[in-house]
C-alpha cells in the first residue's frame, strides 16, 4: 500500500468515527397528525406529533361569544385563502384563551387546519419551522401559549420576522395565534415613565415605544374579561352535565365554596369544580 492509499484509507476511518459522533437528522414529521409540538435535542429541534390532542368543542366555550366569533371568522377566511390576521388573545386567566384556539382546531382539521405548539424560549426557531411547513397543502396555526418576553429575550425578534414581514415574502399557509396574561408583551418599568431622563438613551421614548408595540403587530387583538358569578355558575353547570350531575342546591354551594377557596371565577375554576364534585360523588356511590 502506497503513502497516498494509507492516507486515503486514514481518512475514510476518521470520517466513518465523525459520522458516529454527530446527531442524527431528524426524523420527517408525521404529516397524518393534525397538531405538533416543536421540542427540543440539544440544539437541533423537530416537530413531533400529538397523538392525543384536546378534543374540546366550541359550544363548550361560554361566554366569550364575541371573541369566538372573530377567532372562527379569522380563520374561516384563512382556509379559504382569504386575507387573514395573526390573533392575540389577551386578559384574565381562565377565561377560554388557550381552550378557543384549541376547540378552533378542532372543529376546522377536517378542512386542513393544523396546530403547531411552541415555547416562547423556542420562537427563535420560527424560520426553521416555516421552511418546514412552506410547500406543505395545509393550513398551520403557530400557537404560543402564556406569550411574554423580558427585555433581552430573542424570540421578541423572531416572532416580529413573522408578524411583519421580511425581505422573503411570508408563507401564506401559516398564521400566529398567540395567549397571554399581560396586555403589553414586554415588561414595563417606572423608569419608562419618567418625564427627564439624566443619562442614558438621547431617545428614550423609541425604546418604549418598542417595547409596547409588539401586541400591536397581531392583527387581530382581544380582549378577555373575569366572569361574574351568574356566568361562573353556569360554566359549571354546563360541565357538570358532561358528568351526567343536575345542578342543584348542594352543588351550587359547593361550586360556590369552591371558587371562594379558589379566589377567582373563571372557566377553568368551575372545569375544576365539576370534576372534583363529580368525582366526589362517584366515590361515594
Amino acid at each position: 500500500m502506497n503513502a497516498i492509499e494509507h492516507l486515503l484509507q486514514r481518512a475514510e476511518q476518521l470520517i466513518t468515527r465523525l459520522e458516529t459522533l454527530l446527531p442524527a437528522p431528524p426524523a420527517e414529521p408525521n404529516w397524518q397528525a393534525v397538531a405538533w409540538r416543536w421540542v427540543k435535542h440539544g440544539n437541533q429541534g423537530q416537530l413531533q406529533a400529538v397523538e392525543h390532542p384536546h378534543h374540546i368543542l366550541l359550544e363548550d366555550i361560554r361566554f366569550i361569544d364575541r371573541q369566538k366569533n372573530e377567532v372562527v371568522r379569522n380563520t374561516r377566511q384563512f382556509l379559504q385563502g382569504l386575507p387573514a390576521n395573526h390573533v392575540l388573545l389577551t386578559g384574565a386567566r381562565g377565561t377560554g384563551k388557550s381552550s378557543l384556539v384549541k376547540a378552533v382546531l378542532n372543529a376546522y382539521a377536517k378542512e386542513g387546519l393544523r396546530l403547531i405548539e411552541i415555547e416562547k424560549q423556542d420562537l427563535t426557531d420560527l424560520p426553521q419551522i416555516t421552511q418546514l411547513i412552506r410547500q406543505r397543502p395545509e393550513k398551520f396555526i403557530i400557537f404560543c401559549d402564556d406569550l411574554t418576553f423580558e427585555a433581552n429575550d430573542m424570540g421578541y425578534k423572531a416572532l416580529k420576522v413573522i408578524l411583519d414581514g421580511s425581505i422573503e415574502h411570508a408563507s401564506p399557509n401559516l398564521l400566529v395565534y398567540a395567549t397571554s396574561n399581560r396586555k403589553n408583551l414586554m415588561p414595563e418599568y417606572m423608569a419608562d415613565n419618567q418625564p427627564i431622563v439624566d443619562k442614558g438613551e438621547i431617545r428614550p421614548n423609541d425604546t418604549i415605544d418598542e417595547k409596547t408595540a409588539l401586541a400591536e403587530r397581531f392583527g387581530l387583538w382581544l380582549s378577555f374579561y373575569s366572569f361574574d358569578q351568574d356566568e361562573y355558575l353556569s360554566i359549571a353547570e354546563h360541565w357538570l352535565d358532561t358528568f351526567g350531575i343536575s345542578m342543584d342546591d348542594a352543588a351550587r354551594h359547593a361550586a360556590l365554596q369552591f371558587y371562594h377557596t379558589r379566589g377567582a371565577r373563571s372557566g377553568r375554576v368551575a372545569y375544576q369544580f365539576a370534576k372534583d364534585y363529580a368525582g366526589q360523588l362517584q366515590l361515594k356511590s
